[in-house]
């Protein structure tokens, strides 16, 4: 509709305008017809009394008079009404009396003349059974017209009354003239009030989007003004800032997530490009010297593969492009499969890997996916265990009003994690080491994603991965899992292989 305003302010200010419009003219035009009626209805009973009060006295003077014109001239005489001319006629319709037009009472109030008086009455009165009323108008303007039947001295006679309209019709102009004046001047107060109200009740929209087209990733920081907080307005600021907040949280975690990358990526990178230069530098070089090399080079792209993949498939997993291959499966099995790949690198730290007793756990789930969560959390546990330490594993069930359960618990005597740092453990490139330096390799380092992507591949399985307690001494993660619960959705997961060489850090 082009008729229609574009702007908010504006159709406010119409829509204002149009809901107290209509019911102002809707009550214009009923009190109007109410005004009209209720002088109308005055007008008839002042008539009709006023015909009654004339019938009575004309009775009377019969009574006297030898004929009833003669008592009608008499009584047309000494009876007078304002404003009212009364005419008298015979059953034919002959006038035997009628009030003067031009006496005292009637003189300016435009009452026709004793022809015309004659023409109202027999047009209001002829054939008339019951009392009549009826309005006619002519030259002079409009007339009320009463007619009824009287019985006087034996002989049926008319009795008309003729009242005349011009004072109700004066009343009803001034009304109109009223009506016509304050109606718009009061729409226009309305227009004016309500765009009033509308410019002040959205002005904090507008200075939230000029504030909010101004707010770019580089200065996320910035927030939305809350004028009033309690408001409609101030909750959606306090909402929008809430959003800002998250999107500023995101971006810094998006930001140090690329400079953690990065850092992670350039050690091995440099690493390749360092030792392919050095065994360069020289045109020859014994078989030993370029085994040592490639060996090296290997270690190295062998991390950056792995950093890769691992980066690869959190990149997935946020995005919820990577599908978990769910099927029936035993977790006792999955358990013992991990414990047994892990224990030849627990045998070059000097760690001992105990295996619990565990119980029957058919699952359906992602075999790998999980095989690599359960290889995340014991590799890590080893490389923080102290020599002739050792980890435990042990699977239990529990059943509850909730719903059944999975427990693996991995426990190792290590070190354990300083407090403060206990709740980033599965932040993204975080290591709760920091005297692990990133630049030179060393036995227990890594890109810091293990449990990161332990946590991913709980969750996508519909359960959850925590640290439970760590001290000197003793570190416990927890793994819990539904019994009937397939993942959470079979759509959010991520895959990957039972890969030793794969490292959780913490």
């Amino acid at each position: 509709m082009r008729w229609w305003p574009s702007s908010l302010r504006a159709r406010l200010t119409l829509w204002f305008t149009i809901v107290l419009g209509v019911p102002l003219v809707a009550f214009a035009i009923v009190s109007y017809v109410v005004f009209d009626r209720t002088l109308l209805t005055r007008t008839d009973h002042f008539v009709e009394d006023a015909l009654s009060a004339f019938a009575r006295e004309l009775a009377n003077e019969r009574r006297m008079a030898p004929s009833n014109a003669v008592a009608a001239r008499t009584t047309v005489h000494e009876v007078r009404f304002a404003q009212l001319q009364v005419v008298i006629a015979d059953r034919d319709g002959r006038v035997l009396a009628s009030s003067a037009a031009d006496d005292a009472v009637s003189r300016g109030t435009g009452t026709p003349d004793a022809d015309e008086a004659r023409a109202l009455a027999a047009v209001a009165g002829v054939g008339a059974e019951a009392p009549a009323m009826v309005t006619l108008k002519s030259t002079a303007g409009a007339w009320r017209v009463h007619a009824r039947r009287v019985t006087i001295g034996g002989e049926p006679l008319l009795l008309a009354g003729i009242a005349s309209l011009r004072d109700i019709e004066d009343v009803l102009a001034r009304i109109r003239r009223a009506f016509l004046v304050a109606i718009p001047l009061l729409l226009a107060a309305a227009a004016a009030g309500g765009y009033f109200m509308a410019r002040r009740s959205l002005s904090p929209v507008g200075a939230m989007g000029a504030r909010a087209a101004a707010i770019t990733d580089a200065n996320l920081h910035e927030r939305l003004p809350v004028v009033t907080p309690h408001d409609e307005l101030g909750g959606l600021a306090v909402v929008i800032n809430s959003l800002l907040d998250r999107l500023e949280r995101a971006f810094a975690q998006q930001r140090r997530f690329m400079a953690d990358a990065s850092h992670e990526l350039r050690t091995p990178a440099a690493i390749l490009n360092t030792e392919a230069q050095v065994t360069l530098s020289r045109p020859q070089r014994s078989e030993a010297e370029y085994r040592e090399s490639m060996g090296v080079m290997q270690q190295a792209a062998a991390r950056l593969t792995r950093i890769v993949d691992d980066l690869f498939l959190l990149a997935r997993a946020d995005a919820g492009h990577l599908v978990a291959r769910h099927r029936d499966l035993y977790l006792d099995e999955v358990v013992h499969a991990v414990t047994r790949a892990v224990r030849p690198l627990a045998e070059q730290r000097g760690v001992r890997v105990e295996l619990l007793p565990v119980v029957d756990a058919p699952f359906h789930g992602d075999a790998d996916l999980l095989g690599r969560l359960l290889l995340n959390l014991l590799d890590n546990a080893i490389k923080f265990s102290v020599g002739g330490g050792t980890v435990s594993v042990a699977l239990s069930r529990h059943d509850d009003a909730r719903g059944g359960r999975y427990e693996i618990r991995v426990v190792d005597d290590g070190p354990g994690i300083a407090p403060e740092v206990q709740e980033r453990v599965f932040e993204r490139f975080f290591r709760g080491d920091p005297a692990r330096g990133r630049v030179e390799p060393t036995e227990t380092s890594g890109a810091g994603l293990g449990l990161a992507i332990a946590r991913r591949i709980a969750e996508a399985h519909g359960g959850t991965l925590q640290l439970v307690s760590s001290r000197p001494g003793r570190t416990e993660f927890c793994l819990s899992l539904p019994t009937t619960a397939v993942a959470a959705a079979e759509g959010r997961g991520v895959t990957g292989g039972l890969d030793v060489g794969a490292r959780g850090q913490r």
